[in-house]
């Protein structure tokens, strides 16, 4: 580790910070202000899509009628792109001519991008069109994305509201939320921000491949097509689908040391910033900062063992020169062994995705990293609205556990923490490790799974459990070292990505329906204070405890013996 290397970090976080209160301004008036930004441009076209759908601003559903319209647009919006990506051999905007994508990849894609994940077992360059990287997969991260968001606002919306004569059982518009999300707020900085990527260098064309000759004559294939457009909401929405399989690893998606640091900063702008709206919204900014404290506390905890395992040498090229440098493998030069450390934090904090170096690469603790960051439940900053509905179960958890040692009922905002919302709150939990362990023993072992291993002993088993963590968290980010096109793989993290996602906003919005009617209780003596220091410290132990005491077992078998194995000369 160096002086620079940390000089990179701080740099980082002092921007997010400086991005937080102003864009969580900004967010607080697009969606809870009495009007909009720019109403005389963006009221009319607002209007317009509003009346496409048949909703209403003022017209606002229950947490059943908003989850209902969540469960049915998504519906939707996978058979389309499944069929578009079945039938782009047939569609315009194919210069290559790919052909149509298979039955099981398409279902896997579809539920994908649907479900804000963007885990890709294919090469986007040789096998998506480029109408259906632009209409399907491009749309489904804005609408997802605008999604996430509106999950996060409605069960913020469950906390913050107070009862009254009418509406005390209302949710916001699922509607109303999407239109704005997209419209007020990743539309116009995706806009400016693709500009800027543009000017770095980033592909923005529809140029059919091109063949080239290199130096010794050989023929290579050098791919084009619309990047900067999909690479803005790719990071923005917290997609992390590459258009070229390298992903932001590759030169026409990433072309300079500027490019990498925006593109993190994308990936947990509007995450950081809901911090801060929802502060605005309980009406003490306090509580939105005490969330952002131990957001960051988690974050630091995670590059800092990232990057110091990452200074180390790998141990199969282990030597005195490279032990100066520490692990280059996998690693793109460009961005060097700081840079790479502090995207794959990044991108698994935020449910991202997108890579700019090959986890399978890192040393078994750097490794490490990023499988606990997703295990924690997307809660470090996590997804677009994922991360901040994430973070306020556990609060609740956090609040449940205050009041078991004061001795009273818990309260959060004044609203009492009773037996439905600790049920619900439980069913939120405990279903994320269902899925990554219990596919992941199956996969372990049935042939369909062990045999897309590039690995064996415990660095195969990180692979698998890699994958359905991934997955599961919606993270979609690859280890870079399982073959996971193939039906059983494809079908199995398809399934994953859809619980991962739609299983865990049910019981959110349920306990967003169960919070709003309550009467709020004046502070009292015993009343445990939400927006200080001491909760804060409260709730990073309970994010760390429900990790460690579900996942701890598995890590024990995989990255963790691996280090201990490499140390002794023994590698995978």
């Amino acid at each position: 580790m160096t002086l620079i290397g940390w000089l990179q970090i701080v740099l980082f976080f002092a921007l997010l910070l400086a991005l937080t209160k102003p864009l969580g301004t900004y967010l607080f008036r697009v969606f809870e202000g009495q009007t909009q930004p720019l109403p005389r441009v963006l009221g009319p076209v607002e209007r317009v899509l509003l009346r496409l759908t048949g909703a209403s601003a003022r017209r606002e559903q229950t947490w059943v009628e908003y989850c209902g319209a969540l469960l049915a647009f998504s519906v939707v919006g996978m058979l389309i792109l499944y069929g578009l990506q079945r039938a782009q051999h047939v569609l315009p905007l194919n210069p290559q001519g790919l052909g149509a994508v298979g039955p099981e990849l398409s279902f896997n894609t579809a539920a994908s991008f649907v479900a804000n994940t963007n885990w890709q077992s294919y090469a986007g360059e040789s096998t998506m069109s480029y109408l259906t990287q632009m209409v399907g997969l491009a749309w489904q991260n804005f609408v997802s994305a605008a999604a996430g968001l509106g999950v996060a606002l409605a069960l913020a919306r469950g906390f913050t509201r107070r009862p009254g004569p009418e509406g005390a059982k209302t949710l916001g518009n699922f509607w109303v939320d999407v239109v704005r999300g997209t419209l007020y707020v990743l539309l116009p900085l995706c806009f400016v921000v693709a500009l800027f990527f543009v000017s770095q260098g980033m592909l923005q064309n529809f140029a059919p491949y091109h063949e080239l000759t290199t130096l010794e004559g050989a023929k290579q294939t050098l791919a084009m097509g619309p990047v900067a457009s999909q690479e803005v909401i790719k990071m923005l929405g917290t997609n992390g689908g590459g258009f070229f399989n390298a992903n932001s690893a590759h030169p026409f998606e990433n072309p300079t040391p500027l490019t990498n640091l925006v593109q993190m900063l994308l990936i947990f702008s509007i995450p950081s910033a809901l911090t801060y709206t929802y502060g605005k919204m309980t009406g003490d900014t306090k509580q939105g900062w005490a969330l952002f404290a131990a957001m960051s506390i988690l974050f630091f905890a995670g590059v800092t063992a990232a990057y110091a395992a990452e200074s180390q040498p790998n141990a199969a090229v282990a030597s005195a020169q490279v032990a100066q440098v520490g692990n280059l493998e996998g690693k793109e030069v460009r961005y060097g062994i700081t840079a790479s450390a502090l995207f794959a934090t990044v991108t698994t904090d935020a449910s991202c995705g997108a890579v700019n170096s090959m986890h399978d690469s890192f040393n078994p603790l750097g490794g490490l990293v990023p499988l606990v960051n997703m295990q924690l439940g997307e809660v470090i900053f996590g997804g677009v609205g994922a991360g901040l509905y994430g973070i306020l179960i556990m609060v609740v958890l956090s609040v449940f556990i205050a009041g078991l040692m004061v001795g009273r009922t818990p309260e959060y905002l004044g609203k009492k923490i009773e037996a439905k919302e600790m049920k619900l709150a439980m069913l939120y939990v405990l279903i994320f490790p269902l899925f990554i362990l219990g596919m992941s023993a199956v996969a372990a072992v049935i042939p369909q799974g062990v045999s897309s291993l590039n690995n064996a002993g415990p660095h195969g088993l990180t692979e698998i459990l890699y994958a359905f963590t991934s997955a599961t968290a919606n993270n979609g980010s690859a280890f870079a070292g399982l073959n996971a096109n193939t039906p059983f793989w494809n079908i199995s993290l398809g399934l994953a990505m859809l619980g991962g996602r739609f299983l865990m906003i049910v019981p959110a919005l349920a306990i967003a329906g169960s919070m709003v009617g309550k009467k709020v209780v004046p502070a009292g003596p015993g009343t445990f204070p939400t927006n200080g220091a001491l909760f804060t410290g409260l709730l990073v132990s309970i994010v760390v405890i429900v990790g460690a005491l579900t996942f701890f077992p598995a890590l024990s078998l995989s990255p963790i013996v691996e280090h201990f194995l490499a140390g002794a000369g023994k590698v995978y």
